[in-house]
Formats: structure tokens, C-alpha cells, sequence
């Protein structure tokens, strides 16, 4: 018995080191820009994006970073980005009509091609997702009534998806372009997920790349333009995620977190959160984190309980394992997770 408590108060001394211990530490980047995309490839290589067309890689764990310019895409503002390597990279822009865009580089970013532009004058896309270098996703908010979406098989072509298939969007239902994290793809078993907010905050899911979908209630805060999931990931193929709250209120953390044990169909409200949140992923098996305008919270026990570990303005998070956690924001905000 003393043995055991031993051990035991031994383990918990050391869970408390780490949780204390966990910091941010902001990177040399020569840029203002504001970033929301963000891809972590390895622990060398990592991709982020954001205003100003603006694109950043280090393919060396941070010690230097490249700044670079997609060309023609001053005004375009690059809220998502999906990275596979240290030459191959997709970005989105966001915005109504053709300021939605996607490019993709495969030398590293020395250049770029423009491989969709939006012809739609009510679409805004929000995300992009990628099951591997060739085959992705990425979706608009609600045209006549759905989420317009389209991918492609080849990395090169993008093609509508049949939409008659998705669930009708509710007046005033729409997807955050915050993150990137609002479409995501479950890499356990390849289920792609689509979080909404405004007036209502569903999970939307389906098993077969987005030809047929279904809806699920949350209990995350919804009713107004800037409430409702920001956020969604899942550690297996049961077990996720979702986060946001209202970013116009972002220390109001009612109904901000929720966990689902079954995929995804049903989901039930988590606490803890230290304020809206508009991103989330996970570290490993055990460890979430979770960043939103007035900081961090970090979870060792699957959501069951929170520190906040940090008040720094962050957009985006994401996580290749414990040696690269990194966190993009306004202002040229690259951050390293130190614990």
C-alpha cells in the first residue's frame, strides 16, 4: 500500500511539472501578417498562411523560416493550408466570389499554380482537407440552401460535389473560416467532418468523401453570427472533439467544448475551457489542447479536466506528436509548444 501511494503521488507530482511547465515560445518570423492556416508535416518541416498572400515554411523545426509570396494574391487572405512535405503545399483564400481561390505548390514555394477559382458570387469557402496529396476537399458556406463543396482525385482538377445529398442549411447556418478546422478529415479512418455556427451548431459527417452526409446536435452555444463550433478533431475513430463558443464574448466559456464517444452521431457538453476557442487538436492519445484569442487550455486526461497554460491571441493549433505543437495568430504570431 505504501509502495502504491508512493508511486502514485510520484506520478502526479510529475503530471504537475509538465502542465506548469508548458509554454509558448514565439518564433523569429519576418512578417506582420496575420496567420490562420497552419500544417505541421514532421517535426522539421511546418506550413502556415494568412494575410497579404502570404505564405511561411521551415523544414527545420523553426530555426529559419521562409517568407514567401504567392504571386498576384496580395489582397487574398490565406485561411487554410494543407502541407504533405517540404515542397508540396495547397492554400485557400477566402472571401465572396473569385476571392476564394486554391493554389498549390510542389517545389517548396518558389511557385505556384492557381488551380481553382470561385465563379459563384454567393460562395465563400472556409477550408480545405486532404486525405492524401491528390485526393481533398474543401467547402463553401451555404449556396441555395447547402454547403457547396468541391474536390479533386488528381491534385490538379476540382470538381463540384453533388450537394442534394448534403442536409439543408438552416437561415443563418454557416462555417467559420477561423482556423481551417471547421472541415477536417478523420485520419483513422478517413471520415470527413463539417462544423457550423450562427444559428444552429451541427456536425455534419460523412463515410464516403462527401457524396452523402449526416447532421448531429451539439450542445456547443449557438443563436447568434458569431457563436457555434469553430473547431473539430477526433484522436480514433470514435473518440473526438469539438470547441468554439461566441468569439464576440471570448471569455464567456458556456457550451463551449464538447466530446463525442460514437463517431461523431451523438455528442455531450464538456467544462473547463477558459473562454471561446477556435481551434483543437491532439497532442497524443491523452492530450488535447485547445487556443482561442485570450489563450490556451491544455488537457493530460481527454478533456476531462483543463489548465490554461498561456494568454497569448492564437488562431490555429495542430500537433505531429509532442515534439512539434505549434500555434499561428495575428501579427506574425508563430508559436512552439515547450514543455
Amino acid at each position: 500500500m505504501i509502495k502504491f501511494r508512493s508511486g502514485l503521488f510520484g506520478l502526479i507530482l510529475v503530471a504537475f511539472a509538465v502542465v506548469v511547465n508548458a509554454q509558448w515560445i514565439k518564433q523569429n518570423v519576418s512578417t506582420s501578417a496575420s496567420f490562420r492556416g497552419l500544417s505541421v508535416v514532421n517535426d522539421k518541416v511546418v506550413w502556415a498562411s494568412g494575410t497579404g498572400g502570404t505564405v511561411i515554411r521551415t523544414v527545420d523545426a523553426g530555426k529559419n523560416w521562409n517568407v514567401l509570396r504567392v504571386p498576384d494574391a496580395e489582397s487574398h487572405d490565406f485561411r487554410d493550408i494543407e502541407a504533405f512535405d517540404a515542397n508540396t503545399a495547397y492554400v485557400l483564400s477566402i472571401g465572396n466570389g473569385d476571392s476564394s481561390r486554391i493554389y498549390k505548390t510542389v517545389d517548396g514555394g518558389k511557385t505556384w499554380k492557381l488551380q481553382f477559382t470561385n465563379a459563384i458570387e454567393r460562395g465563400f469557402f472556409d477550408a480545405i482537407a486532404c486525405w492524401d496529396a491528390k485526393h481533398c476537399i474543401a467547402m463553401s458556406d451555404p449556396v441555395s440552401g447547402r454547403y457547396f463543396l468541391i474536390s479533386t482525385s488528381d491534385g490538379e482538377n476540382w470538381s463540384p460535389l453533388t450537394i442534394n445529398e448534403m442536409p439543408v442549411a438552416k437561415p443563418g447556418e454557416a462555417a467559420f473560416a477561423a482556423s481551417g478546422t471547421c472541415l477536417y478529415i478523420n485520419p483513422a479512418n478517413g471520415d470527413v467532418y463539417l462544423v457550423s455556427g450562427g444559428t444552429d451548431a451541427r456536425v455534419f459527417k460523412s463515410v464516403d468523401r462527401g457524396k452523402t452526409w449526416t447532421s448531429a446536435s451539439t450542445p456547443i452555444t449557438k443563436g447568434t453570427p458569431g457563436s457555434g463550433i469553430f473547431s473539430i478533431a477526433f484522436r480514433n475513430e470514435l473518440h473526438g472533439t469539438i470547441v468554439g463558443g461566441n468569439y464576440e464574448n471570448p471569455n464567456d466559456a458556456a457550451n463551449a467544448v464538447a466530446f463525442s464517444r460514437d463517431g461523431g452521431k451523438t455528442w455531450y457538453e464538456g467544462e473547463g475551457l477558459s473562454g471561446y476557442r477556435s481551434a483543437v487538436t491532439y497532442i497524443d492519445d491523452r492530450t488535447t489542447i485547445v487556443v482561442g484569442t485570450n489563450g490556451t487550455d491544455i488537457s493530460y486526461d481527454r478533456g476531462g479536466t483543463w489548465k490554461k497554460i498561456g494568454s497569448e491571441d492564437l488562431n490555429a493549433v495542430a500537433a505531429k506528436g509532442k515534439k512539434a505543437v505549434w500555434a499561428v495568430g495575428p501579427k506574425g504570431g508563430v508559436y512552439r509548444l515547450k514543455s
